[in-house]
C-alpha cells in the first residue's frame, strides 16, 4: 500500500477559557479555578482546571453551587483574553506550516496543520511534535498533539484521548487507533446520539463494525459519513486561513489597581509572553504600547520605542516603569493591554582590534531616567531656530543620525565656545566708542583687539524688544594668558555682559 502524501498535525487545548486566563496568572497556578459565564445571577461554570474538577465541580454548575466549595477561585470569562490567546496559538502554528485550519469550539481550541513535506525542516513527525509541545509549554498552556495521515482521525484523537500528550498514528492503523474512542468526538445530532444509544453503540469501533447498507438504510447518507469517520477513511478538503501577525496581550484585572508596583507585576507576565512569541517568530520588539483601561471607561496610553529592537525583558520593564513614573495613570486601572511592533534582531559585528561600543539599551534607560527626573520637554537634543535671538534653540527627541546624514569630516580646526550661564555683568571702559579695558572676576583686562560691533535686533512684531551690540575681544592681564571672549551691550538697558569664552 502506497503511503499518501497527506500528513496532518492537530493541536487541541481543552478548557480553553480557563487556560487563557491562568497563563497570565501564575499566582493561581496551584489553585482550583473555575470560569463563570453569563449574567448574574444566572452564571454557570463554562470551564475549570483539573484541581477544581477533583473537588467535584462540574461544567454547568450555577454560582450558588460553586460557592459551596470555598477552596475554588472564581473567575469571570474574558472573550477578549481568549481571542488574544487564540491568535497567539495560530501564529505559533504558522511557524511550522503555512497551511492552517482553525476548528475551535466554544470551550476548546483546535487547530490543524498540514505538515506534509516538513520532514526536511523539522525531522520526523515525532520530533516535530516534541518540539512543538516544548515551545507551547513555555507559553503556559497544556496542549494535546495528534499526528495522522487522515485529517479527521487526528481531530478525533485530539478530542478523545487523554492518556498521552503526543500521539502519532502510523499509516493504515487509523481504525485501530479510533476504535476505543467514545461517540461524542463525532459531530452527532441529538437524534443520532439518542438512536446510537438505543442500539447500544458506544465507541467508534462498534460504529465502524456495523453493516454499511443497513446503516445507510436506517439513517441515510449521514450514516455512511459517520462510519467513514469512525474508520478513519473520510477525506477532507483543507481550508487554510490567512494569519496576520499581531503581537498583543490583554488581561482583565481582578480588582482595580492604583499602585504602580502591583501594575508592573501584571505587565511583566504579559511582556514575557510577547517576548516568547517574538522569539519563536525570529523577530524582536521594536516598540511597545501600553494601553491601560481605567476605572470609568477612559484609557491611558504609554509608548516606548528604544534605539534598537530587542527581546530583553528587564530592559523593556525598566523603560515601561520609567515611562509610567513620568506619565502615571490618573485613576485606578481595571484592564491592561500590551501591544508590540515587530522589528529585526540587528547585531553589530565588531573588529578584532576595535574598542567595544556601549550598549544602546543603556542610552535608552538613561534618557528615560532623565525624562522622569527633569521632565520630558527638558530632555533631547538642541536644534537651532531660524532666528537672530541669542541662544535661540528648541528641544527635539534625541536620535542618532544615520551615516548618510553625517557631515563630512574636514581638517579645518575651529575654536570651541564656552557660554557663560548666566551671563556675567562687567564694568567696561570705552575709548572712541570701542572697548578699552574691563573688569571680569576681580581681574582687570586690557583689550588688545576688538572686532565689531555686530548688531542683534529684536523682532518688531513680538512683545519683547531687544537691541544688542556684540563684540569679540582679545584681552590680556599683566601676568596671565590672553582672554578670548565675546561681550554684548544691551542698548536699551545700557548694560554690558560677558557671554562667551573661546578656547
Amino acid at each position: 500500500m502506497r503511503r499518501p502524501a497527506e500528513l496532518y498535525a492537530c493541536m487541541y487545548v481543552r478548557e480553553f477559557p480557563a487556560q487563557a486566563i491562568l497563563r497570565l496568572r501564575p499566582d493561581l497556578k496551584h489553585c482550583a479555578c473555575v470560569v463563570m459565564d453569563g449574567e448574574p445571577p444566572f452564571e454557570e461554570v463554562c470551564s475549570l482546571n483539573t484541581k477544581a474538577r477533583l473537588l467535584g465541580i462540574q461544567r454547568g454548575m450555577r454560582r450558588a453551587d460553586v460557592d459551596a466549595f470555598p477552596e475554588a477561585k472564581i473567575l469571570s470569562r474574558s472573550l477578549k483574553t481568549e481571542s488574544v490567546a487564540r491568535q497567539m496559538l495560530l501564529e505559533y502554528a504558522g511557524t511550522y506550516s503555512p497551511r492552517i485550519e482553525d476548528g475551535s469550539g466554544a470551550t476548546y481550541f483546535l487547530c490543524s496543520m498540514d505538515i506534509a513535506g516538513t520532514e526536511h525542516l523539522f525531522g520526523p513527525p515525532e520530533k516535530l511534535a516534541y518540539r512543538l509541545l516544548e515551545h507551547l509549554g513555555s507559553l503556559g498552556l497544556s496542549v494535546r498533539l495528534t499526528i495522522s495521515s487522515n485529517f479527521h482521525t487526528a481531530v478525533c484523537l485530539a478530542k478523545g484521548t487523554r492518556r498521552h500528550s503526543i500521539t502519532v498514528i502510523p499509516f493504515g492503523e487509523e481504525a485501530t487507533a479510533l476504535s476505543e474512542l467514545p461517540l461524542d468526538v463525532l459531530p452527532l445530532t441529538e437524534q443520532q446520539a439518542e438512536l446510537f444509544c438505543l442500539w447500544g453503540i458506544n465507541t467508534l469501533g462498534m460504529l465502524a463494525a456495523l453493516p454499511d447498507s443497513e446503516l445507510i438504510a436506517r439513517i441515510g447518507q449521514d450514516g455512511r459519513e459517520l462510519q467513514q469517520l469512525a474508520r478513519g477513511e473520510l477525506p477532507h478538503l483543507f481550508q487554510p486561513i490567512e494569519l496576520p501577525l499581531c503581537l498583543e496581550e490583554r488581561q482583565e484585572l481582578e480588582f482595580p489597581i492604583e499602585f504602580l508596583d502591583s501594575l508592573m507585576f501584571s505587565i511583566a507576565v504579559m511582556l514575557d509572553q510577547l517576548i516568547v512569541r517574538a522569539t519563536i517568530q525570529l523577530i524582536a520588539l521594536a516598540r511597545v504600547t501600553l494601553i491601560l483601561e481605567l476605572d470609568g471607561g477612559a484609557t491611558h496610553t504609554c509608548r516606548v520605542r528604544p534605539a534598537q529592537p530587542g527581546n530583553d525583558k528587564h530592559f523593556w520593564l525598566r523603560l515601561l516603569h520609567l515611562e509610567l513614573q513620568t506619565h502615571p495613570p490618573p485613576v485606578a486601572v481595571v484592564a491592561v493591554r500590551v501591544e508590540a511592533d515587530p522589528g529585526n534582531t540587528n547585531k553589530i559585528q565588531l573588529g578584532l582590534f576595535s574598542p567595544p561600543l556601549p550598549e544602546p539599551a543603556r542610552l535608552d534607560v538613561t534618557l528615560a531616567q532623565l525624562k522622569a527626573l527633569l521632565g520630558e520637554e527638558n530632555v533631547g537634543r538642541p536644534i537651532l531656530q531660524d532666528s537672530h535671538t541669542p541662544e535661540s534653540f528648541q528641544m527635539e527627541p534625541f536620535s542618532i543620525p544615520s551615516s548618510s546624514s553625517e557631515p563630512a569630516i574636514t581638517d579645518r580646526r575651529r575654536p570651541s565656545a564656552r557660554f557663560v550661564r548666566p551671563s556675567e555683568t562687567i564694568l567696561i571702559n570705552l575709548h572712541h566708542s570701542r572697548p578699552r579695558t574691563f573688569f571680569f572676576r576681580a581681574q582687570r583686562f586690557i583689550v588688545e583687539h576688538a572686532y565689531g560691533p555686530w548688531m542683534l535686533g529684536g523682532e518688531w512684531w513680538n512683545e519683547s524688544i531687544w537691541n544688542i551690540q556684540q563684540w569679540d575681544l582679545i584681552a590680556a592681564t599683566l601676568n596671565g594668558p590672553p582672554l578670548y571672549c565675546s561681550v554684548t551691550h544691551d542698548l536699551l538697558r545700557d548694560q554690558w555682559q560677558l557671554t562667551t569664552i573661546y578656547d
